[in-house]
């Protein structure tokens, strides 16, 4: 366990109840590592992990502040995600999950339903990934919803549940919106209200996010709990944030995690080295030419990353205070500096994976999960090269549509 080096290397002078909340998430680390094993094992969040999480407001980082939450700029965020992987990527996880879901959400919200909602600090969202097969019916009132969903990320500490559903109008026909396109609602139910299955989430790695598969058949939803996000022209709140899409704001905290894993992998690798002999060598591997040759490149490609990173997604906050809006070359920019850091990030933790030689597949050892986690991390949607490949159209004034931003 390496918990007690990475406090001395990442949170020196931080205290839980610090003003500065990558201080406070910093703070965390230790915590988090040392429970790390058995929330892999119980594929979720310890109670100890969820106490801390809503002792430090953890779970309403990006809420607004008439909401009780914290209003975090959403570079402040990805720094605070960054750092809570560090300790565990499946708590980053579920936080930029958790929080982006309560955020983009509140923002459609009539003010009243998001404070019922969202207004404790143990409040939480989880929600699976939009597909079509899926249905809301309008009715009298609201919405019959009926749909299984995966992926329900955090599901198993958050009170609420969420959905994102194509709408359709009592005839059957498609719900249009203003453009003349179907619209989808998303809808937000008490967890109690779903069945969840608990037996189908087996993965490689972000096993403690619990992403359980939940079903509803008929279920009623009023109006009021049923709304279409991304649409900005039907905003309640206008604060900065909510012109960024939520696909950009999970862009920032699903690289966050990338990172966050990579730091605590190269500072594992760092410990290793210090004090490991290869049984092919003839010396500690601190003395090794090439050991020290990696950790050094290694160290530089992370920095480097992140620094393009964090600068970016602070020229996206940057416009959205100045403008209340986001250019298309912003939110392009946005998208290649947290697809690259996913992508950048991933090969970075892999070669910390790789220089541990045998002590990387032990179990007992960090580098296991964290390997797992990483991989894990860079197949989301987020780290697809295609977002790429989209920014490279872009730069090139090829004419496209535009998707993810």
């Amino acid at each position: 366990m390496d918990s007690s080096r990475l406090e001395t290397i990442v949170t020196p002078d931080a205290s839980p109840t610090a003003g500065d909340p990558v201080a406070r998430a910093r703070a965390l680390v230790p915590l988090l590592a040392a429970h790390g094993p058995e929330m892999d094992r119980r594929q979720e969040l310890t109670p100890e992990v969820v106490d801390a999480l809503a002792a430090a407001d953890f779970f309403r980082l990006l809420t607004p502040r008439h909401l009780n939450g914290q209003a975090l700029p959403l570079h402040v965020f990805a720094e605070v995600v960054e750092a809570v992987a560090m300790g565990d990527a499946s708590v980053g996880w579920c936080i930029n999950q958790g929080n982006v879901s309560v955020m983009s959400s509140a923002t459609y919200l009539a003010p009243d339903e998001a404070l019922a909602l969202f207004g404790d600090r143990r409040s939480g969202l989880a929600w699976g990934a939009r597909h079509g097969r899926a249905r809301a019916v309008k009715t009298e009132g609201g919405y019959l919803v009926t749909g299984q969903w995966d992926f329900a990320s955090g599901s198993r500490h958050a009170p609420l549940l969420g959905a994102h559903v194509p709408a359709y109008n009592a005839d059957g026909s498609p719900k249009l919106g203003p453009n003349g396109k179907p619209e989808d609602r998303t809808v937000i139910f008490p967890k109690g209200q779903a069945r969840i299955n608990r037996d189908d989430w087996a993965s490689l790695g972000l096993r403690a996010t619990g992403s359980d598969t939940y079903e509803v058949e008929g279920l009623f939803i009023p109006d009021a709990r049923a709304i279409v996000r991304d649409r900005l022209e039907d905003r309640r709140d206008r604060s900065p944030i909510t012109c960024i899409s939520s696909h950009l704001c999970y862009a920032a905290g699903f690289s966050g995690v990338a990172l966050g894993v990579a730091r605590a992998s190269l500072e594992t690798y760092k410990e290793l080295a210090r004090g490991k002999q290869a049984r092919a060598g003839m010396t500690l591997m601190r003395d090794n030419h090439a050991v020290q040759m990696e950790i050094g490149l290694l160290e530089a490609r992370l920095r480097a990353v992140r620094c393009y990173w964090l600068s970016s997604i602070k020229a996206a906050w940057d416009e959205a205070m100045e403008t209340g809006a986001q250019s298309m070359d912003t939110r392009m920019a946005h998208r290649l500096a947290t697809t690259h850091a996913i992508r950048e990030a991933t090969e970075i933790s892999a070669a910390c994976y790789r220089a541990g030689g045998t002590t990387s597949v032990l179990a007992k050892e960090p580098f296991e999960r964290r390997f797992r986690d990483a991989m894990s991390a860079s197949q989301h949607l987020q780290g697809g090269q295609w977002h790429i490949e989209m920014v490279g159209r872009h730069l090139l004034g090829v004419e496209q549509a535009p998707a993810f931003l």
